[in-house]
């Protein structure tokens, strides 16, 4: 069973590289794990961990009270995980404005992966259409915030549901005729994807209703009267 990762393991690679930056390095001065100083107005503080955590950003965002050039430094892991736990944090870091350091305990080499520095998210101008096109073609307000992934009513299932409701009352139908009649112009495309297993084509161009799209009926009796409503 291998040596237990400590903060101190850290601190003497990461006083070296501040030192050879031309800073003066003192260790657990006031709240911060280690503080470099050329003069009041080049602070650096560096918040130590054994990994990452929330304590940890709580911490780095605290002593962005005492300057703006606050860095996180943890253990350089190894394996996929480790690099995709670092990417992320990176992010977040980069989002919150603090440095990100980490640490090869085998050896001290210290790699600083971000400086600090303001962030300004750019924005994706796809993201936004498809977010607002979602928002503009969902019936009313079917889901309450913060509810799973899993079974959300969204445009393109209310889409189907429309679908759904023309075969109940028609009985196989032309799928042209199941676009005319439910206001769905990619019925067609609906049916044929069948990503929820309520339609099957009985003929060239016609579909129906499989056991689950019965089934869906009972289902969303509620969600089939709020789109009646709305039509």
């Amino acid at each position: 069973m291998g040596k237990a990762i400590r903060e101190t393991d850290l601190y003497e690679p990461v006083k070296q590289l501040l030192e050879g930056q031309g800073y003066e390095v003192k260790g657990e001065v006031g709240s911060a794990d280690i503080v470099g100083c050329h003069d009041v107005d080049s602070m650096v503080v560096v918040e130590l961990k054994t990994s990452f955590s929330l304590s940890l950003f709580h911490q780095a965002i605290e002593r962005l009270a005492l300057t703006d050039n606050v860095y996180v430094a943890v253990p350089r892991g190894s394996g996929r995980a480790f690099l995709k736990a670092l990417k992320s944090n990176t992010g977040l870091c980069r989002r919150l404005g603090i440095g990100l350091i980490t640490v090869r305990l085998s050896d001290g080499f210290v790699q600083i992966h971000l400086d600090p520095g303001p962030y300004k998210p750019r924005q994706s101008k796809a993201k936004q259409s498809r977010l607002l096109r979602e928002f503009a073609k969902r019936v009313g307000d079917p889901n309450a915030g913060g509810a799973t992934r899993s079974g959300l009513m969204t445009a393109y299932r209310q889409d189907a549901l429309r679908c759904l409701q023309v075969l109940h009352s028609n009985g196989p139908t032309k799928a042209a005729e199941v676009a005319k009649a439910s206001t769905v112009e990619r019925a067609r495309r609906i049916m044929a994807d069948n990503h929820y297993g309520w339609f099957e084509r009985v003929d060239t161009g016609v579909y129906g209703l499989t056991p689950n799209g019965i089934e869906a009926i009972d289902s969303y009796a509620g969600e089939l009267q709020r789109l009646a409503k709305k039509a």
